[in-house]
């Protein structure tokens, strides 16, 4: 049997060829290592704890089960189960659908997702940064900042319900482009149309990939990959020109100067006065500075930008409003006859460049000024005209204090004072979980927004989420924020000194990393391509069931992988707890016999 890693590079050989079809790639689900991998991926994820339409967890996942979906699968029997909905709030109020999977077909997703990835993932445009391999966020306006400097508008692009509305037959077509392994394709198909249960009635799904399930990303981006590369070819036949022409105002300035040069090399010949001439060169020259070299107006100059993370883009056009605006009904039109996909009106928005476009949660913005440093040779630059500026949202800081009940906020003249606010839920949790709490929402924020030119103002939203944390601790303990501040305060720090099991002291402190800003173009690997390489632990899920020995009584039949969501929910009495908990792991092989004792609570 083949492992995973020559399977899957073998599969990514011959991605770059776009004529190359995949055939006979059905018969990698019968290879048992490549599901061994699948499971060594997943296992540690608490969200498999949750029961799906099976009632069916990850505990219990043995050799046997694998090969019962393996024999499943190589007769074609294999079916799988409706996903389970569940509604998650969104930030504009809406629910969001979310699909929870069985953990079998969690299992054949993720060695699909595999093979996928690997056909596919080579071929994936840079433009795209969704749900991608050493990808994210941040690596999306990293290449907004590296890319979109001097563009004149934003074209914010949204998708309207995308993943609820993906076309399964357009879906299909694109697969059949590069696969023609119809096994394979009825099995997408399968999952597709696989349905979900809400309030325990079944709902079939006539369109649209549950969010939620493994394999939707990849065909989500599969599916929008068409898009990026109908962008590729727009930008093509967009840009024009191999620069803009130069400006009337500089050129004036430019030919002013070299008059000024001129009468000094006469006066240097003439051994004349120079320093009137040196003064007037120097007013040009910071004069030339001042003002753009090219023509902002020529319209023989044309560039377009382009940057997509899952169903959100950015455009950045560097043209006329008009030019945007026929951008954009191409886009609309492009995704609708080719896609069956709409875009969202009161989402799509054409904005200039000197206001702010909203992009993965940031305003974007080109700086415009006439700030001005010297160059290495010393000659005098704008050096931050044009730039691209990644900004925290104006009300950011104040709805994220809203939210968490953490801040009380006064109006007096018309202006706003805020102070912190004691937050009564957390008053039940022990000081090391409010603390950790606390350092966690600041740590959170203030890691998305590292980006920001401006997020040195996270350092207002720090210190309300002090006062905050001294008047919840004041709160709980019925005394003063003073009083808490005295009691904790240490060299200027708020220090909890906790005892640990092995009796030993350690101190935790308030988040105390500061809010400097964190640069995206030097951090974010933007041009690096992923690797599909898999790397198994030597003490991997798979290398425990396969060693045949029950690590609680010794039997060797039958062994079966038993999980628990959190190690914290152990209290250490039984004896598998305390194995999991001596070995500061979530799972344990155990025989049948003692997994059943397990749940019978006789472990």
């Amino acid at each position: 049997m083949r492992s995973p890693e020559r399977v899957l590079n073998s599969l990514s050989v011959h991605s770059q060829d776009p004529k190359y079809k995949y055939e006979r790639i059905y018969r990698i689900l019968f290879n048992p290592e490549m599901y061994y991998i699948a499971y060594q991926k997943i296992g540690s994820k608490p969200g498999n704890m949750t029961p799906g339409s099976d009632n069916a967890t990850i505990d219990g996942m043995s050799l046997k089960r694998i090969e019962d979906m393996i024999g499943r699968l190589r007769n074609e029997s294999y079916q799988p189960m409706p996903s389970q909905r569940v509604y998650i709030p969104k930030k504009n109020g809406k629910l969001r659908p979310l699909g929870i999977p069985a953990i079998n077909d969690k299992l054949v997703q993720e060695v699909v997702r595999m093979i996928l990835e690997a056909i596919y993932e080579p071929q994936f445009s840079n433009m795209s940064h969704g749900f991608r391999p050493s990808r994210s966020c941040h690596t999306a306006l990293a290449s907004i900042e590296k890319t979109f400097c001097g563009v004149k508008w934003f074209i914010e692009g949204d998708i309207k319900s995308f993943f609820d509305n993906i076309s399964h037959e357009v879906m299909i077509g694109i697969l059949k482009e590069r696969i023609a392994d119809e096994r394979f394709i009825r099995l997408i198909r399968k999952f597709l149309r696989a349905g979900y249960l809400e309030d325990w009635t079944f709902h079939n799904t006539y369109s649209g990939t549950p969010q939620g399930g493994i394999i939707s990303p990849i065909l989500a981006n599969i599916y929008l990959d068409k898009l990026d590369k109908y962008v590729e070819e727009y930008i093509q036949s967009f840009d024009k020109g191999m620069g803009r022409k130069m400006s009337d105002t500089y050129k004036s300035l430019q030919y002013k100067r070299r008059w000024v040069m001129y009468k000094l090399k006469e006066c240097r010949e003439k051994g004349a006065k120079r320093k009137p001439l040196v003064n007037n060169l120097k007013t040009h020259i910071k004069a030339m500075a001042s003002v753009s070299c090219g023509d902002e107006m020529d319209t023989d100059y044309k560039r377009l930008k382009y940057v997509r993370y899952a169903d959100d883009f950015l455009m950045g056009v560097i043209g006329s409003k008009k030019d945007a605006e026929t951008i954009k009904e191409d886009i609309k039109k492009y995704l609708a006859d080719r896609l069956s996909l709409e875009m969202s009106d009161e989402k799509t928005l054409i904005t200039h460049s000197g206001d702010r476009a909203k992009f993965l949660g940031y305003e974007v913005c080109v700086q415009h000024s006439k700030s001005m440093r010297r160059s290495k040779d010393g000659s005098l630059r704008r050096a931050f005209n044009k730039r691209v500026r990644l900004m925290l949202p104006k009300d950011l800081i104040k709805k994220k204090l809203l939210n968490y009940n953490a801040v009380e906020i006064k109006t007096h003249n018309g202006k706003e004072f805020w102070k912190g606010k004691s937050r009564g839920g957390l008053t039940a949790l022990d000081d090391l979980e409010i603390l950790s709490r606390y350092n966690m929402e600041i740590r959170g924020l203030y890691n998305y927004y590292s980006l920001a030119h401006n997020c040195c103002e996270m350092a207002q939203f720090g210190y309300i989420m002090k006062y905050s944390m001294y008047k919840t601790f004041a709160h709980k303990y019925r005394t003063k924020s003073t009083a808490i501040h005295r009691k904790y305060d240490k060299d200027g720090l708020f220090t909890m000194a906790v005892q640990l099991k092995d009796g030993r002291s350690k101190d935790y402190t308030f988040y105390q990393g500061g809010y400097k800003r964190q640069s995206a173009i030097e951090s974010a690997k933007i041009d690096n391509a992923p690797s599909l390489m898999v790397f198994k632990t030597t003490t991997s899920l798979i290398d425990r069931l396969k060693a045949g020995k029950c690590e609680i009584c010794g039997a060797t039949e039958n062994l079966v992988m038993h999980h628990v969501r959190k190690l914290g929910e152990l209290k250490g009495k039984a004896t598998w707890e305390k194995l999991m908990i001596a070995r500061n792991r979530k799972t344990i092989a155990v025989c049948s016999k003692c997994h059943k004792q397990i749940h019978l609570g006789n472990g």
